[in-house]
């Protein structure tokens, strides 16, 4: 049997808000927001943005170092708007997948789990916030994310309603090269994450150099750039480092870009010789990738235009569930 329509219906609409709220985080951080509201869960105090004269007056007295910025302050909101519905959402999901337990095919176990998760994911926004945008933190909450969505689609996928479970299953090596795929894209997400969360995308302006000519220059400062825990009490918003360690970042950055393509490069030959399954996610994730590969190249060349940016960020997240549908494919579904 199935999952319970409703069941699958409700998961479907969870993973598609959650891919809604990582791209609303990318947008809010790419517009140099995720202070907008210096407080957490509210803002300035209240469930909205002040607006008005009084209340703006009132929130500038209460926070004197970050004065109300209204548009920053309701792109903050909205996103946590988004994620309040979403863990309410969640929520729901775990308690009807525990109801349904007993029902042939119902997923009920990883369900209560993505309830854990959404509730240390709400910690890392509320440290995000008020450890004012602390990289490590961020980064986190990014990757946080990104695994939420990312279960929420193998519920989705193993409801049983797009079929496909186990098409692949038996092919020699694959699980392997798709084990390694995930690693090597969850790397890459990572230090995405940390190119973004230090203000590291442009310190190398030039492609395929990083600057003046340089494909690696020698004033890049590894060791300063990849501290990961630099104390509390001080405001990263528009980052600290200077630029030889962001230069460093990012050129770490793109080294892992190379190692993601040749892993997936094998990933996608071991794919390609299965069957029609297999080509055609072989296909979207080829695409995926080259998409993002192109965006991150023109993140560099047009000097991080936001739409082009949070595009970038979105590519992640559909490329990680791209690689989810891959491990639904290889692997059957048990029956009990």
């Amino acid at each position: 049997m199935n999952a319970h329509p409703w069941f699958f219906r409700t998961s479907l609409f969870a993973t598609l808000l959650t891919l809604c709220v990582v791209v609303l985080g990318a947008w809010v951080r790419l517009t140099d927001a995720g202070l907008g509201c210096p407080d957490w869960p509210g803002c300035y105090g209240h469930l909205d943005v002040p607006n008005t004269p009084e209340a703006i007056a009132a929130a500038n007295a209460a926070f004197p170092d970050t004065p109300v910025d209204i548009g920053k302050g309701w792109r903050e909101m909205v996103h946590r708007y988004a994620a309040g519905l979403l863990g309410l959402l969640i929520a729901g999901l775990g308690i009807a997948a525990w109801k349904l337990r007993k029902r042939a095919g119902q997923p009920w176990k990883l369900p209560l789990f993505i309830i854990v998760l959404v509730i240390f994911q709400s910690t890392l926004g509320m440290w995000t916030v008020t450890w004012q945008l602390k990289p490590a933190v961020v980064t986190a909450h990014l990757l946080g994310g990104l695994t939420t969505l990312s279960l929420l689609w193998w519920v989705t996928l193993r409801s049983n309603y797009f079929g496909g479970a186990g098409k692949l299953a038996k092919q020699r090596g694959l699980g392997f090269l798709l084990s390694l795929g995930i690693i090597a894209a969850i790397g890459q997400i990572t230090l995405g994450g940390w190119v973004s969360t230090n203000y590291a995308a442009l310190a190398c302006n030039e492609f395929p150099t990083c600057s003046l000519g340089e494909y690696w220059p020698e004033r890049a400062d590894f060791s300063e750039g990849f501290v990961l825990w630099r104390g509390l009490g001080v405001n990263y918003e528009f980052g600290i480092l200077d630029h030889p360690a962001r230069m460093a970042i990012h050129l770490v950055h793109r080294v892992g870009a190379i190692v993601v393509t040749l892993v997936f490069a094998l990933l996608l030959w071991r794919l390609w010789r299965t069957n029609s399954a297999g080509r055609s996610i072989a296909i979207v994730i080829g695409g995926v990738l080259g998409t993002q590969i192109a965006l991150g190249i023109a993140n560099v060349l047009y000097n991080l235009p936001l739409s082009i940016a949070v595009a970038h960020n979105a590519g992640a997240a559909l490329l990680m569930m791209a690689l989810v549908t891959a491990v639904h494919l290889v692997q059957p579904i048990r029956r009990t």
